[in-house]
């Protein structure tokens, strides 16, 4: 057996309890050109690891996530690092001007976004937008 593959097998298995809850996952390019192009609803959040703002609505999502899990069921989350691209074709295409804006899409349709928005009612909001659409 490759110890490569050994690895995988085993990280995959020790990941599988934490399946049933969906995450956010890192954005790399195609990943949320595929999920628009599905259909799917979707939350990305445009974030920096240094920025304040973005870690008050990193604690915000997490906690929205933990009282309704309809959301890590329903949408598909996407973590997209501004430091890697934040001058990338998806922010451009959405017209993203800083780190710490989140935006709800059903497909390719921007359903609504916030802008260094914490408030715990307005990120709820924008789940609820792409939850219900």
């Amino acid at each position: 057996m490759f110890r490569r593959d050994f690895l995988m097998l085993t990280a995959a298995a020790s990941l599988m309890p934490l399946g049933a809850q969906a995450q956010f996952v890192p954005y790399a390019p195609g990943l949320a050109e595929d999920a628009m192009q599905r259909g799917d609803r979707i939350i990305l959040d445009f974030y920096a690891t240094w920025c304040s703002t973005c870690a008050r609505q990193q604690r915000v999502m997490e906690e929205l996530r933990a009282q309704n899990p309809a959301y890590d069921q329903n949408l598909t989350l996407i973590h997209v690092d501004w430091d890697d691209y934040g001058d990338s074709e998806l922010s451009r295409r959405f017209n993203v001007p800083r780190r710490s804006t989140i935006i709800a899409l059903k497909g390719e349709r921007e359903l609504g976004r916030t802008v260094a928005g914490t408030s715990v009612s307005d990120i709820r909001a924008l789940f609820d937008l792409a939850l219900t659409a």
